[in-house]
């Protein structure tokens, strides 16, 4: 079966491996925060099934968007696109890289390490030539896919509270530059401007070299110029979803106690007012 060495892929590796066996290939494109609809006529990379972070993949009863469904729940829905113990995933959007590493995220947090992202998504795919789908695929079969829990790699309001007074943690925020100031408000409608207290900006932007991900060498670069002494890296934005981006970025910088918080600027803005 067949392995990944790295957290991300390039389009021409899924081209070269999308009839392998195990492999699964997943569309976790959400709307960017107050930017326009999906636009679905764009077509989808062969083998696509959708990984719905909005309705499927997240706690739709919790106060704040995107929180992190049960285990159960996480189970069940892996379990309905096919996924296996064994299966290979592969996560893109269709932006280029903005919610499929928190696609990734989830399954690294549920217990499953044979996940990848695909660098520069289906824009990337396009740009490469090769041919898309109109309509998503349908597992033929339920998977066999057991959530085992990796507690350490999201934290909540509480935790978040406690990194912020740690001199071994740094928090960086992964929200543009003038949301992180103030400059702009805040895109949802009620909630303050304002950062997480000791608190630094990275915009997950700064990142990216148009839809593709910066080398690790540059990347590693950027993370070494904010870090100092700390060991733990946390990461914030709007609701979880592109601190994920900062999570894919330092663990292909070599950054290996990395944590995400889930609640991110909206759970911790509205509960510190």
């Amino acid at each position: 079966m067949l392995q990944v060495e790295s957290p991300l892929v390039s389009v021409n590796w899924l081209q070269k491996h999308i009839e392998a066996e195990n492999i699964v290939v997943l569309d976790a494109t959400i709307p960017k925060v107050a930017g326009s609809s999906l636009q679905n006529n764009s077509g989808y990379i062969p083998k696509s099934q959708f990984f719905d972070i909005k309705k499927t993949f997240s706690d739709v009863n919790a106060r704040f968007p995107n929180t992190l469904p049960s285990a159960q729940q996480f189970q069940t829905e892996a379990q309905k696109l096919g996924i296996n113990k064994d299966s290979l995933i592969i996560v893109y959007d269709q932006h280029g890289i903005y919610s499929s590493a928190r696609a990734w995220w989830l399954f690294r947090y549920f217990g499953h390490e044979n996940v990848a992202v695909l660098n520069g998504g289906l824009p990337e795919w396009q740009r490469q030539g090769f041919d898309t789908i109109k309509a998503y695929d349908e597992a033929s079969d339920i998977g066999d896919f057991i959530a085992n829990v990796n507690k350490d790699l999201f934290t909540n309001f509480e935790g978040v509270n406690q990194y912020s007074k740690s001199d071994n943690t740094l928090i960086l925020d992964a929200r543009s530059y003038k949301r992180f100031s103030g400059e702009t408000p805040e895109p949802r409608q009620g909630l303050r401007s304002g950062t997480i207290v000791n608190s630094l900006n990275l915009p997950y932007t700064e990142l990216l070299d148009g839809f593709v991900l910066k080398s690790g060498d540059e990347l590693k670069q950027i993370f070494d110029n904010l870090v100092t002494t700390q060991k733990k890296l946390v990461f914030s934005c709007g609701t979880g979803i592109t601190a994920c981006n900062l999570a894919l970025g330092a663990t292909l910088a070599g950054y290996e106690d990395v944590v995400v918080y889930d609640g991110s600027w909206t759970e911790y803005g509205t509960l510190t007012q």
